[in-house]
């Protein structure tokens, strides 16, 4: 294949500071530092309104077929075990019997990667997927600084819109994450003042601070008590199963109220899809083509090369065994867990990622997410690492259209 089309431009040197403190203090970028590295990169990815459309169409594409495949499954539930769901989990998205994909507003990152065969994808962030404000704002003060590009779309407003068409102006919205932790609460602080300035009423909760009652929503907090209208969940759905049983959380699986995203999303975050698709009578084609195949771990034999080894509920690149990214002694780790927890892990053929030449002449893997909302193209959300393991200690980067 011919080098990757994109281009990784620099924020001029002088205004680098201030473009790190506008990050920081205007994009909700709060945790600008892993350990010793930077993680407001100087870089900027330049791609032209010609890949962008490409990307955006195959995105959409995806999407749809993706939600052929959440149908087909929703009346499946014998599959549930193959894709390595708790027993609990398995039970809830069995019983639930009054969703509709069109009364929620459903949110989903496709991960697109440029390889030696063209675009290819990683995976399907269909649960919770971050990066909202780095696909909405990043953009925006990064052109001020480069001067030469512009932004796409804003995944903030797509996610807007599909509230609009649900909730009229007013209704009261609770933004639920992990509270304790502020990498979480930078998403839903973002999502929450975007919405708070459109008319919206917004409440942050933990899981466990709402209850249901007759399938509607109630906020126990002291002093924010009362109905809720809506939902916008930042928090894992597979992390459910770690609260109290006297929490309540089952009642999210079965409601009348709006959500992003409703736990119907979970049917395909699990990377053990694909294991099941021959399965699901779906016509699926660019899964087939963008996603490289998928096995059983025990089926590649002990050491093959050409294969890694990923968590069936992985996130942020966690767990994935990427030979020459990931030191040796935690590569076989991996694979030697992928062997012995049956239904945890998969196993995927690798693809070979090309990497792009920054301005200073290093070479850098790009992975660009591309938001959907309700099957729309939304934004893009890009990561940059020196390996081929998109994952923690990647810098996010912002993303410009370029007019050749």
């Amino acid at each position: 294949m011919d080098k990757p089309p994109m281009l990784l431009a620099q924020i001029p040197l002088v205004d680098y500071p201030e473009y790190r403190y506008d990050v920081i203090f205007n994009a909700y970028k709060w945790d600008p530092q892993v350990r010793d590295s930077n993680t407001v990169s100087r870089h900027v990815l330049l791609i032209s309104p010609e890949t962008a459309g490409i990307l955006y169409t195959l995105a959409q594409e995806l999407s749809d077929e993706l939600f052929n495949m959440e149908h087909a499954l929703l009346e499946r539930p014998d599959l549930y075990r193959a894709l390595g769901f708790s027993g609990n989990i398995k039970k809830l998205l069995s019983s639930m019997d009054n969703y509709e994909r069109r009364k929620n507003a459903r949110l989903m990152r496709f991960d697109f990667h440029y390889t030696d065969k063209g675009w290819k994808i990683s995976e399907v962030n269909s649960d919770v997927p971050g990066g909202l404000a780095e696909a909405s704002i990043l953009p925006q003060i990064a052109g001020k600084y480069l001067k030469c590009g512009y932004a796409g779309e804003d995944v903030a407003q797509h996610i807007l819109r599909s509230f609009k068409d649900k909730l009229t102006g007013g209704a009261r919205i609770a933004f639920v994450h992990a509270t304790s932790y502020a990498d979480d609460r930078q998403v839903m602080q973002f999502i929450s003042d975007y919405f708070q300035q459109n008319g919206y009423c917004t409440v942050f909760a933990a899981p466990d601070h709402i209850r249901w009652e007759n399938k509607k929503a109630f906020s126990i907090i002291a002093g924010e008590e009362g109905p809720v209208d809506g939902i916008i969940r930042f928090f894992p759905l597979e992390w459910f199963t770690e609260l109290p049983r006297l929490s309540g959380w089952s009642g999210y699986f079965d409601c009348d109220i709006p959500c992003c995203n409703h736990p119907a999303a979970m049917l395909s975050q699990s990377k053990r899809l694909p294991l099941i698709w021959n399965k699901l009578n779906v016509d699926i084609p660019h899964w087939k083509s963008l996603l490289e195949e998928t096995k059983e771990p025990k089926a590649i034999a002990k050491g093959q090369d050409g294969w890694i080894y990923k968590p069936a509920f992985g996130r942020v690149g966690d767990g994935i065994s990427i030979k020459g990214a990931v030191s040796e002694k935690e590569r076989l780790k991996i694979e030697k867990a992928a062997r012995r927890q049956k239904r945890s892990w998969i196993a995927q053929r690798m693809f070979n990622s090309i990497p792009v030449k920054s301005p200073e002449g290093e070479s850098f893997h790009v992975c660009i997410g591309v938001f959907t909302v309700d099957g729309i193209a939304a934004g893009f959300y890009a990561r940059q690492s020196k390996t081929a393991l998109i994952n923690e200690n990647a810098q996010d980067i912002p993303v410009l259209l370029v007019d050749s």
